[in-house]
């Protein structure tokens, strides 16, 4: 599905060295640029690491659904316009993988090396995300926020309290216009076009986005490699950052960490 909106520039934060290459990092359906406060330091030690929150989403404008992962692309080719930079390296998970899923295929130039953490191409059941919408718009983001939280964090896991209060802080309209987003995608016929070295990580415990999932992502690009993390649900870089930190600085800035494929 094409585009439905004009782009628009993200709400985004940047950190790290004010030089040298940048770093895109976006996350998942229902989070903020906060989601990747655990990598900030590891990655800003090598880079300019730019957070950027989704449209409706934190503080980046709401305008009214439903989007398309067309529409989150050209938001983000419209954040690179607006920092002036040419070619930067993707870091998503989720939501936002997808959406570098989308770039690098429909804007190669644009993504160097490309990491996707904990999602798919393609969400079935197809009808679930249009009716979590109308749920949302009906009821809030309480009326969904139980089962997307426990699908977020594994049951051991202590910090999750201010992820919730994130999820539930998510603009309405945005919330809703994203699973539309999703409801209508399907990046499948791209992944054969997506050449850029890209490292995939799964959290072994993601009932959202289960290793297989990353493992057919992996297999299917030119140039793919998958990761997958243990004691990691949705959330896998909040919930186990060290593991994930160590594979991100790898692939993104050792000289063989990431080859593309011409």
């Amino acid at each position: 599905m094409s585009s439905t909106t004009e782009p628009l520039v993200p709400f985004h934060v940047v950190d790290g060295r004010e030089e040298g290459v940048t770093v895109l990092l976006t996350g998942s359906l229902g989070s903020t640029v906060e989601m990747w406060q655990p990598q900030v330091e590891a990655l800003g030690a090598h880079a300019r690491v730019v957070r950027f929150d989704h449209r409706g989403h934190g503080a980046s404008p709401v305008p009214p659904g439903p989007y398309t992962v067309d529409d989150l692309g050209q938001d983000v080719l419209a954040l690179l316009d607006h920092l002036g930079v040419e070619r930067a390296h993707y870091v998503g998970l989720s939501l936002g993988a997808m959406v570098g899923m989308w770039l690098a295929a429909r804007a190669s130039e644009r993504i160097d090396r490309l990491a996707l953490l904990c999602c798919g191409p393609y969400l079935p059941p197809v009808a679930g995300w249009f009716e979590r919408a109308a749920a949302v718009r009906a009821g809030g983001i309480a009326a969904v926020a139980d089962p997307v939280f426990a699908r977020w964090f594994t049951a051991d896991f202590a910090g999750a309290e201010p992820y919730r209060r994130m999820l539930l802080a998510t603009p309405v309209e945005g919330y809703a216009g994203c699973c539309e987003a999703i409801g209508a995608m399907d990046l499948r016929p791209l992944l054969g076009q997506i050449h850029a070295a890209t490292l995939v990580i799964a959290g072994a415990a993601d009932p959202a986005a289960p290793p297989e999932m990353g493992a057919h992502i992996a297999a299917t690009v030119r140039s793919g490699r998958l990761v997958v993390v243990p004691g990691a649900a949705h959330l896998a870089n909040v919930e186990q950052p060290g593991i994930v930190n160590q594979h991100l600085v790898e692939h993104l800035f050792s000289e063989g960490g990431g080859v593309s494929v011409p």
